[in-house]
């Protein structure tokens, strides 16, 4: 998967800027406290970027893509996971 360490690559929205590599970090190592249960389903998620003001945009791959459960999964797993760990300023967007 594509790091997020790079993130200044794709567009980061709104004037907000790139969030601290400590903070990249952290969210790396909860999406891969997720990432085993979305494989178990056939898919993956790619952190792509993440932005000083909480902003938290990934890429589903495989079973993900098309999935009527992709919102849920988005806003109720990787969402809620990444709130209750980092706060309640925390969004996540799923680009393509």
């Amino acid at each position: 998967m594509a790091s997020a360490r790079n993130q200044h690559e794709e567009g980061q929205g709104h004037g907000a800027r790139a969030a601290s590599p400590e903070f990249v970090a952290k969210v790396e190592r909860l999406l891969g406290l997720i990432r085993p249960a979305i494989q178990d389903d056939g898919g993956d998620v790619e952190l792509v970027s993440v932005t000083d003001d909480g902003l938290v945009r990934i890429r589903l791959h495989g079973a993900c893509v098309g999935c009527p459960s992709a919102h849920m999964t988005l806003h109720h797993g990787i969402e809620r996971t990444l709130r209750s760990e980092l706060g309640e300023s925390i969004r996540v967007e799923a680009i393509s």
